[in-house]
């Protein structure tokens, strides 16, 4: 394998669901990281069309929606991962600390992990290769 392929593995995607907010991708994007936005694809766009286009793109998807854990482990639909954050009393500016030291110290458990970020701390589920 290339070494530029190699990389191109390595290098985080990441897909935000509508729920995510403008501040929390904007600081995504600053640390140097490709994000789109499902909001400028399609707003209306099902939970389950979210997740191909999560797949399809490599993606790990970042949404606030708990309803992705149903979809990941019942119906195996996201492979890449997904980040579900949980903070439903904080502000923007402990979401965004929270979310970037997840990215910045622990970003080796984002890919093809089921990541879940509340109170001040991350638990990480490894996800099992599904093919999708």
């Amino acid at each position: 394998m290339s070494r530029k392929y190699l990389l191109r593995l390595f290098i985080l995607k990441f897909l935000a669901d509508v729920n995510i907010e403008k501040t929390i991708i904007e600081e995504i994007k600053a640390l140097g990281y490709d994000i789109i936005c499902v909001t400028n694809i399609n707003p209306g766009m099902p939970d389950t069309e979210v997740c191909k286009l999560a797949n399809k793109e490599n993606r790990i998807l970042i949404t606030n929606d708990k309803d992705f854990g149903e979809i990941v482990f019942r119906q195996k639909s996201i492979s890449s991962g997904i980040i579900l954050i949980r903070l439903k009393r904080h502000s923007i500016k402990e979401k965004i600390k929270l979310v970037k030291k997840l990215l910045i110290f622990y970003k080796d458990k984002v890919h093809n992990h089921f990541v879940v970020i509340n109170q001040n701390k991350f638990r990480s589920i490894k996800l099992e290769n599904t093919g999708v």
